[in-house]
């Protein structure tokens, strides 16, 4: 082969940049001097002038690539990364003793195209070299890694009675790409604190997502997937991870969690809305017309809609005629179920001029997902 025939970009190609310890690795390298009958399959990787060697940290296989059709002068294949099965042992990655296999293939003289199996652990690289003549190899390579993985509820709540759905994304527990996996997470309700283990399911082959349904009963204990649970309820998932990237060890572990809420959902904006926006001066009393220097109170009625306590951030933000904030300030707290509150900010306006009170209602400083639609005010300072 010509000294320049790989001139232009690299010739080998990996499907990702970086893969997890259990993936499924494909290969694709653009050789098309070795398109030697346009009337046939050519191959690479079967004599020494077409070497293609595919390797992890510590293990290494030779491997034969098969053109991609008559003609096309581009070779493909895959390799299966095994993990480390040494790195969780008896332990296993799921805590109940499930491990990757850890397998290499044995060549005889050469594996390929797509019956090659690399151990690999936590923290490597694979590589993909060819050797096309004597002392010219291009590479090509991807990173190894774990990952860290995550658990939420599909939906922010459920009915008491009907079934939720939990999801774990964790590409480390796709332990076989050719097979659907599980492993089993623990859930549990304010009602039954000792709560279920809930089997998650792999949603296809080679997904690394997991789902799995828990039915949320008042009448009868939990049991399987079945849990019991009360009106208002905090549902909790919590998925332990033990697959973590650096600068975790592989001994560490990472408990994960989620919730939900049983019972009726209520839209965001409907659990706590506010209304009556006013003016009060010092004694509560409404007023039309503001003085500079007069103490006053930005006023409005907030409900809670839940059947469950709520917390809540009360905001209030004033801004001038030209759109520039003059005053911002919060109080925060809970409700009860069903409550209503009168809740004020005091402002002392200094100078006159025409006002815009904005005032929100969130679920916290630090969480601001709002529970009501904004009120807005003007005030005319005089």
């Amino acid at each position: 082969m010509p000294q320049n025939a790989f001139s232009a970009t690299s010739p080998i190609q990996l499907n990702k940049k970086i893969f997890s310890w259990t993936d499924r690795v494909y290969i694709t390298i653009y050789a098309p001097d070795f398109n030697s009958d346009p009337n046939m399959v050519d191959e690479i990787g079967v004599t020494t002038d077409d070497k293609v060697t595919v390797s992890t940290t510590g293990n290494s296989i030779p491997y034969r690539l098969v053109e991609t059709g008559p003609n096309t002068g581009i070779f493909s294949g895959y390799v299966t990364l095994t993990g480390d099965p040494t790195l969780k042992g008896a332990t296993g990655v799921d805590g109940q003793g499930t491990n990757p296999t850890g397998i290499q293939s044995s060549c005889n003289p050469i594996c390929g195209p797509t019956n090659g199996f690399l151990p690999s652990s936590r923290n490597d690289g694979i590589t993909v070299s060819f050797e096309y003549n004597r002392n010219n190899v291009v590479t090509g390579s991807g990173i190894i890694q774990w990952n860290l993985g995550s658990v939420q509820w599909l939906q922010p709540s459920y009915p008491v009675n009907s079934q939720g759905t939990l999801q774990i994304t964790d590409l480390d527990m796709n332990l076989n790409p050719d097979a659907i996996d599980k492993f089993d997470t623990s859930v549990w309700s304010d009602s039954d604190s000792g709560g279920i283990k809930l089997t998650m399911t792999e949603t296809g082959p080679n997904t690394g997502i997991f789902q799995g349904t828990a039915y949320f009963t008042t009448d009868l204990s939990s049991s399987g997937n079945r849990l019991h649970v009360t009106p208002g309820d905090t549902i909790t998932a919590e998925y332990t991870d033990r697959t973590l990237p650096l600068p975790y060890s592989p001994s560490d572990q990472l408990r994960i969690t989620a919730t939900t809420t049983a019972g009726t959902s209520l839209p965001p904006l409907e659990r706590a809305p506010a209304d009556n926006a006013r003016v009060v001066d010092s004694t509560g009393k409404s007023v039309d017309k503001v003085s500079a220097n007069q103490q006053i109170q930005i006023v409005s009625n907030v409900t809670n809609q839940e059947n469950r306590d709520q917390p809540f951030a009360y905001l209030v933000q004033i801004q001038d005629s030209n759109g520039i904030t003059v005053s911002l300030s919060w109080i925060t707290g809970s409700m009860a179920p069903k409550q209503t509150l009168n809740l004020g900010q005091s402002w002392l306006p200094h100078t006159a001029g025409t006002y815009t009170a904005q005032i929100f209602v969130w679920q916290s400083i630090s969480n601001p997902n709002a529970l009501s639609p904004p009120l807005q005010l003007q005030i005319q300072v005089n």
